[in-house]
């Protein structure tokens, strides 16, 4: 079988931010061997236009028989042999942020330039699917549907439930994660809440005022996330958008009963499995809380269809299918490969 290299093309490393770098490096360990990947990551951040440029140039001379750029930098297509370039897009939060003549240049430079020096774009839900074709002019046969994975650090673990007094976890801060909601949804609930993230003043001054007992933790390494999602009772996930939601399969796949938004990616990807609650609504999200803890056989239920559900995403169902996509382009390319270089699988 012939041999094919792959280039994933990723981010310079900012922070703890390394969900996307953590994806795709469980879906390179389970490609198959006649894959062979090497990591390209960007010099530079994505910060001004001098150190774009130079990550943009710097691409060329790192390309293989197919070129995946992997999220987040989708500029460095720009310079990529087309025919062979795979661009993976995982939300279009920014976008949602944004409004005016700043709309339109982040839509032009980050989505629709991009798209069309792409062979091929991913998206990681049918839900950002829609999104991205709401938004730009693209034909919707050169959008495929490839879902992320859950990492195998997560595996099940028991745990009795606590119904006294849960631990409920809650991961991130940010403005979509819904944090305000969820805290005064817990308002006189006998809990404790989890939340993974830094804490703005507001938001620290609204836990008080709703005398909510809570715990904090940012910019915690993988095996840590791990252990947070064993520690806890129950996942909130009330988030008002996602691309796809991976908490959600986190949890499951840990065994942990999951309460999520009936919105977007997050009910296409738990669908039947979680606890489904209106993430603007307060009184929602605080039925749902109280339905995990009260009631068992339904907890249990959850727990039950959520290791099954987990089991569509995992890693070697994921990297198939990117396997016969490369092998696709690679069938359907009119140029010539670069060259072969040495397997750097990570």
């Amino acid at each position: 079988m012939r041999k094919v290299h792959v280039t994933f093309y990723h981010r310079c490393p900012q922070g703890a931010n390394f969900s996307i770098e953590r994806l795709f490096a469980d879906i390179r360990g389970a490609l198959p061997v006649n894959i062979e990947s090497r990591v390209a990551v960007s010099r530079f951040p994505s910060r001004g236009f001098l150190p774009r440029i130079y990550n943009i140039l710097e691409a060329i001379f790192r390309q293989g028989d197919i070129n995946h750029i992997t999220g987040d930098v989708h500029f460095l297509t720009y310079l990529l042999f087309r025919k062979r370039t795979v661009l993976t897009i995982h939300d279009l939060v920014s976008v949602h942020r944004l409004k005016g003549w700043r709309k339109s240049i982040l839509l032009f430079f980050w989505y629709s330039l991009p798209v069309r020096r792409a062979s091929v774009v991913t998206v990681i839900s049918e839900s950002t699917k829609q999104d991205l074709l709401k938004h730009i002019q693209i034909d919707a046969e050169k959008i495929k549907v490839i879902y992320n994975c859950v990492s195998l650090h997560f595996k099940p673990i028991p745990k009795v439930f606590n119904a006294a007094k849960p631990i409920v976890l809650q991961i991130g801060t940010g403005q979509n994660k819904n944090l305000e909601r969820v805290v005064m949804a817990l308002q006189g609930i006998s809990c404790h809440l989890r939340i993974i993230g830094k804490l703005k003043k507001t938001q620290i001054a609204l836990l008080e005022e709703n005398s909510i007992e809570y715990s904090h933790a940012s910019e915690i390494p993988d095996e840590q996330i791990v252990d947070e999602y064993r520690a806890c009772d129950l996942l909130i996930f009330a988030s008002t958008y996602e691309g796809f939601g991976l908490p959600i399969i986190e949890a499951q796949a840990t065994g942990r009963p999951v309460i999520t938004s009936n919105i977007l990616s997050m009910a296409e990807v738990a669908q039947t499995t979680a606890c489904v609650i209106d993430p603007f609504d307060v009184e929602s999200i605080r039925e749902g809380i109280k339905k995990v803890i009260d009631e068992a056989p339904y907890r249990e239920e959850l727990i039950r269809l959520g290791y099954i559900n987990a089991t569509r995403f995992e890693s070697g169902q994921i990297a198939e299918e990117y396997s016969k996509l490369y092998m696709s382009l690679i069938a359907d390319a009119s140029t010539s490969s670069p060259g072969s270089f040495s397997n750097k699988n990570s």
